[in-house]
């Protein structure tokens, strides 16, 4: 098998919920790592900021970093991510970039924002879905 699955201490267990937080594919150019959407979600399940965008997508980054940990990665290995916004925090800009520069200071990945009119739950303002992280093969 190439691929293996990791289950983040300090994440819930996604599994289920029929996916895995964290995989790991090898490739003949080193490692892949695929981070699922990360949400505002503890490790208990609870939601994390109600109705606050830009402390949704601070847990939702900090969960980010705990997969990535997992595997011996970290934000800095990022390229890019997707950020699922919820339509009615669209506008709400100022609190994004803040929760952005606070994890990434002035070395931010590329990122594209879009608007969605629902996520998972209700009560889901924001979801991170980082890009593809590599890793040599022996790390």
């Amino acid at each position: 098998m190439t691929r293996s699955l990791h289950v983040p201490a300090g994440l819930f267990d996604s599994r289920e919920y029929g996916f895995a937080q964290v995989t790991v594919v090898r490739t003949p150019f080193g490692r892949s790592v695929h981070v699922a959407g990360q949400v505002a979600w503890d490790a208990d399940g609870k939601i994390v900021g109600p109705g606050d965008i830009g402390r949704q997508l601070a847990k939702s980054l900090e969960n980010v970093a705990t997969a990535l940990a997992t595997v011996g990665a970290n934000l800095d290995q990022v390229g890019a991510f997707t950020l699922y916004i919820k339509q009615s925090h669209m506008k709400e800009g100022k609190a994004i970039v803040s929760a952005l520069k606070a994890a990434f200071g002035e070395n931010l990945p590329c990122s594209t924002w879009i608007g969605v009119s629902s996520l998972a739950r209700e009560e889901f303002l924001v979801e991170v879905e980082p890009s593809v992280v590599f890793l040599p093969p022996s790390a």
